[in-house]
Formats: C-alpha cells, structure tokens, sequence
C-alpha cells in the first residue's frame, strides 16, 4: 500500500500535474493510477517549473513573491534586484570594454529613440510659453497692451494649443486600436512635421493676423503631439512583451522603465528648447540684455522651431521603415478574440470591469496636470523679489533652466524606483500628490511671509522641490499606468482618454489663472494634489511586478464570458485597487488551480499547432519539435495527450477527484493507489 502523500506538499514536489480536459458526459471514470513522477521525467518537471515559475517572481517552492511573509518578501525582491543590477552592471562593463561608445549607443536605442516623439513635443510645446516673453518684449502693442491684436487671440494660444492635444489624444487612441500602433506613430510625425512647418513659416498682412495663423498653427501641431500620448506608451510597452506564456524577464523586471525612460525624453525636449532659444538670443542678440529688435526676435523663435523640423523628419522616415512590428501584439490580441476593425465589444467590457480605473487613470492626470501648471506660478513671484526692476528675458530663461534640470532629476529617480516591488508606481504617486500638496499649502497660507526678500530664498526651494517631486510621482506614473491597467485591445483608447483628461487640468488652469490673482491660485491649486492621492489609493491598482501576459489571460477569459475561471496573479490582492478588493475580485486567487489551467492552455496551444500531425492510427508519433516548445515539454505533451487534444486517460493528478457514472465522488489518485 502506498504511503499517501502530505497535502501540504508542493506541486514541485509532485512534479508538474498534468490537467485533466472537461468532463463533457459526466461519466469519465478513473481506470488506471499514475505515479505522477514516473510520468514525467525530472527534466520535463524542471522545465515547466523554470518556465511558469520564473525565478524573479517566485521563490524555489513556487510561491509567488506578493505571497511572502513580509520578511521574506523584503529579502526576496532585495536579492532579485541586487542580481539583476550585478547582471546589468557586468553587461554595461563588457559592453564598454568592446566600445567605450556602446552603452551610449543601447541608451538611444532603447530610450532616446522610441521616446524622440515626445522629445520634439516637450521642445516645441514649452517653447511657446518660452518665447512669450520675448515676444511681448519685441511687440508691445501687439503682445502686451493689445492696442492692434487682439487678446483673446493671443490668449487663445494656450487654449487651443492645449485643444489640439486633446483632440490628438483622443482620435489617435482610437486609430491606435482600430488600425494598429504603427499607423498611429507615423501620422503623428507626420502630423508634427508639417506643423513645425506651419510655425516656422507662420505670418500675416497685420500683426493680428500673424497671431491667428501663430494660433491655429499650434492647434494642427497639437494634434500630433496628443496622439504621441497613446502610441509612445502602448507601442514602447507591448514591444518588451515576449511570445510566451509569460513575458520576457526584461519586461517584468524592467516594464516600467522601459516607458518611463522614454517619457523622460519630454524634459530633455525642454532642456534643449531652453538652452538653444539662450544661444539664439545671444547669436543674433550679441547680448542677453533689453531692448530687442523686431529682426532679432523674429529669428531666434522660427529657428528654434526649423530646428525640431529637421529631427521629426528623420522620426517619419524611421518609424515608417524600421518599426513594421509595431503593432505585433494588437494583432495577435485581435487574431485570438477573432476580431478585425475596431473591438467595440472590448471597449463595453473594459467600461464594465475597469470603469474604476478610468476613473483613477483619468482623473489623476487631471490632477497633476493643474499641479504641473501651478509650478510656473512659483517662478515668476520669486524672480519679481530677488531680482526687482528686471527686464530681461534671459533670467527668467536661466530661472527656468534650472528648473529644468531639476525636473530631470525627478524623471530618472521615478524611471529607476518605478519598478521595485517595495516601492514601485502607486506609492510613488501618492508620495508625490502629498509632497505636492504640502509645498503648495504652505505658500498659500504664508504667501507674504514667502515673498519677502528675506525668506525668498524658501519660496524658491519650494518651488524646485514641487517640480521634482511632480516627475518622481505624478506626471510619470500617470502616463505609464494609463496604458498598463487596461487590456491590449482598447489600450492606446483607454491611455488617450486619461491623457486627454489630464489636458483638460491644464485647459482649467489656463484659463482660470487669467482671472484670479497669484495669492488665489496658490488658495486653488493643492487640494488637487489630496484628489489624486485619494483616487489612487482607492481606485488605481498596482501593477508593479505584474506580468502584463497574467493581465491578458484575465481579460481572455472576461472576453469569452468566463471570468471566474481566471485564478491567476492579475486577480491577486496586490495587484488591485483598493475598490476591486472591496467587491471581492481577489477572492479567486488560486496558485495551484492557476498553475494546473496553465498547462492546459499550453496543452491546448500545442495541440492547435500539431494539429496537422495527428492520426488515428500513429496517434501523435509523427508530431514535430519545433522552436515554440522546449523538446521537454513538446515530448511530454505528445505522450500524454489523447486524439481529443485531451490528458490521456487515466492520467490522474494527486488531490483531485473524478466523478463516477452516477454523480459520487472517486477517491483522489492517491486514495486510489492506498486501496489497492
């Protein structure tokens, strides 16, 4: 009699379990026991381990990381990232030893490049309010006291500038998941290309008229920069994903980053604006100081805009030849759900599960948004104090610089923290709301106390502090997470939806600024930074350490109507929002049941491949190894499958039960194996 098993054994102590298929009749009777560790090999259990198992997720035992005690949890993620930073650090040396230029050649390859898009937009879009002042300086009765242009028209800079990026953000999601990721890149650099055209070349019979044509000009180029929103984020992510049954260690270790540090590239976009409208200025200027010609102003800004015209040029040409694969993984999503065009029946499912999302994703862009504009309000106050009587453009040119790089130091702590499991996006934002808040409360409460010459230099520390805490927080989480919390489907729609809602903080606050006082609007801004925090915490789910391939076997199954067959990670407690935990979604997490499902889903994915190969008379003799499976796992699979596409018969796994032809249950495998 054979000794039966502990419950409390691993499957990796049994081996890996062969799943049973359905039991259509009802009749399906246990006829033969199996030693489960006789019928696999130890190499063929191994390689299902090390494959569903991957080691930077799971300890030795199987156990999921989010899974561990506290303690262990700490140590594991510790240990996980201390190897892969020894592992990125040993590459980048043997990579330097080869060529000393390499490292800085992957560096574009894998951020400058994929992120060039949103580098021409933080240029030009913050050069607007860049050359402002020079304009006003330059054309007093046009910019400034309005005596022969209109002010809602230069007003109206800001308003549909901010218009064009919405209706960009908007209409490019759309066609981002109705014709691929491809499309959408390349229209917005074309989009963009011919609006650097437009602002380069803008004018007009009066000064009036050159403002409208300024205006509307913004307005085309606007929309591409928003549909640069959608694409860079979906198509940068869904590039890292691998083919397999879980995602390549690079994507989970590294997911975040990845987008992050291509989002970044919009505050090196700023830099460079800043730093060549400076060396414009004094080319054309031979000086920094007031006054300035009409000449000198008029070449400095359309230079500054012919320059970005030349780098989105190039950015059409590459993303026409060189990214065909981008919407690689929209097709295999719309291949598997057998749907072409648009997926409307994805975009109601997605407002079904995750409207709460959309509700976090939008909304706290929304919020940061007024905070990312609230920043300049800062600037000009302490400039006014420390330095009273000042006309010239360039302080607060250099002012703003500074600032700048401030910002940049926020973006590369967020891109390097943003994926460590301790950390990772949702603490981060939260952090950064509440750190937000704090520095605006305080000026708002103490403004006159701040504005002082003799605590200005505070007021000043605030203000930098505000925009470093902006980028490590908010404004790079907001944009990575408003892509990976949503299904592959309805991404780039979902991700231009909240991103257009954060455009319309910043519409809110452009227009609102213009008709209250600075002392008001420091009373206006920070409540919004305790909105976001709050619909973080109770809406936004935490998606550091998921792997996105879990998220679509979620939605694979909510799309196929059988969302509680899904037991896996993307269902566990940390990986949802505090709402989806209070309405129990949790409460299916199973990781043997997830574990056994896997298998079958493999089973399933290689009979379909197979499928061709079987008979009724050699059974699956002649199935061939190809490079999708591993030889394990494929050897496997054809001697334990039956001509159904089902575990053969009689392959029973250790714990479960088969029901008999009149509805009682048989003993488990082991029980089996007891009695006889």
């Amino acid at each position: 009699m054979a000794t039966r098993r502990s419950e409390e054994n691993s499957i990796r102590d049994y081996g890996v379990a062969a799943p049973h298929g359905p039991n259509m009749t009802g009749h399906h009777v246990a006829t033969q026991d199996v030693d489960i560790r006789a019928d696999m090999t130890s190499n063929e259990a191994d390689v299902f381990h090390a494959l569903l198992h991957p080691d930077d997720l799971y300890d030795a035992n199987g156990t999921y990381w989010a899974d561990m005690p506290l303690g262990q949890r700490v140590k594991f993620v510790t240990n996980v990232d201390k190897e892969e930073a020894k592992r990125e650090f040993g590459e980048l040396w043997q990579m330097f030893k080869k060529d000393p230029l390499s490292p800085v050649s992957a560096y574009f390859r894998n951020y400058v490049i994929p992120g060039a898009g949103l580098g021409l937009e933080g240029y030009v879009l913050f050069s607007i309010g860049n050359v402002r002042p020079l304009l006003q300086a330059s054309f007093p009765r046009c910019w400034k006291t309005f005596d022969i242009c209109n002010e809602i028209w230069t007003q109206a800079i800001d308003y549909l500038e901010i218009c064009g990026i919405i209706v960009g953000q908007i209409l490019v999601g759309v066609i981002g998941d109705w014709l691929g990721r491809r499309h959408g890149l390349i229209q917005d650099a074309i989009i963009m290309f011919v609006g650097l055209l437009m602002l380069t070349a803008a004018w007009g019979v009066t000064q009036n008229g050159w403002v409208i044509c300024y205006v509307w000009s913004l307005f085309f180029y606007g929309i591409g920069v928003g549909g640069e929103y959608p694409m860079t984020a979906t198509a940068g992510m869904e590039n890292a994903v691998g083919s397999g049954k879980v995602s390549t260690k690079e994507d989970r270790l590294h997911r975040g980053r990845k987008v992050t540090g291509a989002f970044l590239m919009q505050g090196w976009g700023q830099f460079f604006n800043q730093v060549i409208l400076i060396v414009l200025l004094l080319i054309f200027h031979s000086g920094s100081a007031p006054p300035y010609s009409k000449k000198v102003t008029q070449w400095t800004y359309r230079v500054s805009f012919a320059i970005p015209a030349v780098g989105t040029l190039w950015l059409v040409y590459f993303r026409y030849f060189k990214m065909k694969s981008a919407s690689k993984q929209l097709q295999l999503a719309k291949k598997k759900a057998h749907v072409t065009g648009y997926d409307v029946a994805s975009l109601k499912l997605t407002f079904s599960y995750f409207g709460p999302r959309l509700v976090a994703t939008a909304g706290t862009w929304f919020a940061n948004d007024v905070f990312f504009y609230g920043n300049k309000l800062f600037q000009s106050e302490f400039i006014k104090v420390i330095t009273p009587g000042n006309n010239s453009v360039m302080v607060g040119w250099l002012y703003n610089l500074i600032n700048v790089g401030v910002s940049l130091c926020g973006y590369y702590l967020a891109s390097l923290m943003i994926d460590n499991k301790l950390y990772g996006r949702k603490w981060m934002m939260i952090i950064g709301f509440m750190a937000d808040f704090i520095l605006f409360i305080i000026p708002a409460f103490h403004f006159e106390y701040f504005t002082r010459p003799e605590h200005v230099h505070a007021f000043q520390a605030m203000y930098f502090l505000s925009s470093f805490f902006n980028q490590f927080g908010p404004n790079s989480v907001s944009f990575l997470v408003a892509a990976e919390v949503f299904p592959t489907p309805v991404r780039a729609t979902a991700h231009g939806f909240s991103a257009a809602a954060g455009k319309a903080g910043a519409l809110l606050a452009s227009i609102l600024y213009n008709y209250i006082d600075t002392q008001t609007k420091f009373y206006f801004v920070p409540w919004f930074g305790l909105v976001g925090a709050l619909l973080t915490w109770v809406f936004l789910p935490d998606t550091t350490g998921l792997d996105l391939k879990e998220q679509e076997r979620r939605w694979a199954c909510i799309r196929a109507g059988r969302e509680h067959d899904y037991h896996g990670i993307a269902i566990h407690w940390k990986h949802l929002s505090w709402w989806e935990r209070m309405r129990g979604q949790h409460k299916g997490y199973d990781a043997k049941l997830d574990y056994e499902e896997k298998i079958k889903e493999m089973r399933a994915e290689w009979v379909e491949r197979q499928q061709h190969n079987f008979s009724e008379k050699k059974g699956w003799e002649e199935a061939e190894h190809d490079d999708h499976f591993g030889a394990e796992i494929h050897n496997y699979f054809r001697r334990t499958t039956n001509g159904n596409g089902q575990i053969s018969s009689g392959l029973l796994q250790p714990g479960i039960s088969e029901k008999r032809a009149d509805g009682s249950e048989s003993g488990t495998s082991d029980e089996i194996t007891r009695e006889k």
